[in-house]
């Protein structure tokens, strides 16, 4: 495999993926007259289960509930919604409860989206939006880059700092149509997506990728259902909206 190959596979960053094989973290081979990195798949694999079973060791499985649903971390969802009334109605609660909960929240949003949810927040009791994005608790930024590589070293980054500073639960929300505007391309948006799914199962998170769709095709929406299998587990009508 190449160093992407295996970054994709692992849901890391190629900067990440030759840290690893640089410090012997993870085996690799040098081919070519280029000195060229290539993996094996197994050993990639074998990679992989070692750093989830880190995670399970250390951290628990706390719950969330969302729609009246608990939900267990780590885990990377994808909601839907067809009115501006409908888009903050599950997910500013979801960041209102961890803010009061002194937990690292993460917003991506932008423009008219994201005056929604400091609205929201804003007026929801025990909240200080202020403090929160002083302090660093709350994380507000447009989009986590322009590419799928941008994504997955935002995220790998930030949540690695999250754990370091032993934040028991991570939330996230990410307004699509925002982050849309910022990556190069949709397709390039929903790799992302696809890709982001091995980093989230490393941490204990959850995150929720927010689609309007009245401003995607029902083909996008469909890639973002594939995006997302971690729906399977939760009852469809708690990420409708």
């Amino acid at each position: 495999m190449s160093t992407r190959q295996a970054a994709l596979r692992l849901g890391l960053s190629e900067a990440t993926v030759r840290r690893l094989a640089d410090r012997g973290a993870l085996p690799v081979k040098r081919v070519g007259t280029r000195k060229e990195r290539r993996f094996r798949p197994e050993q990639v694999d074998r990679f992989a289960g070692r750093q989830a079973r880190r995670v399970a060791n250390e951290t628990r499985s706390p719950l969330v509930v969302l729609g009246g649903v608990p939900v267990a971390a780590p885990r990377h969802l994808a909601a839907f919604y067809d009115t501006d009334a409908a888009r903050t109605r599950m997910t500013a609660p979801f960041l209102g409860e961890g803010l009061i909960a002194g937990e690292p929240c993460f917003l991506l949003a932008q423009d008219d989206e994201l005056d929604d949810y400091m609205e929201s927040l804003r007026n929801m009791p025990g909240v200080d939006v202020e403090a929160a994005l002083a302090s660093g608790q709350l994380t507000v930024a447009d989009a986590p880059g322009t590419t799928a590589q941008d994504g997955l070293e935002y995220w790998e980054r930030n949540l690695w700092s999250a754990v370091d500073h032993h934040a028991p639960l991570i939330r996230a929300v990410g307004e699509m149509v925002s982050e849309r505007k910022t990556f190069v391309s949709e397709q390039e948006m929903l790799g992302y997506e696809a890709a982001l799914n091995l980093t989230i199962r490393r941490f204990p998170c959850v995150v929720i990728c927010q689609y309007d769709v009245r401003k995607f095709s029902g083909q996008a929406v469909l890639a973002a259902m594939h995006a997302h299998p971690d729906m399977l587990g939760v009852p469809i009508g708690a990420l409708l909206k």
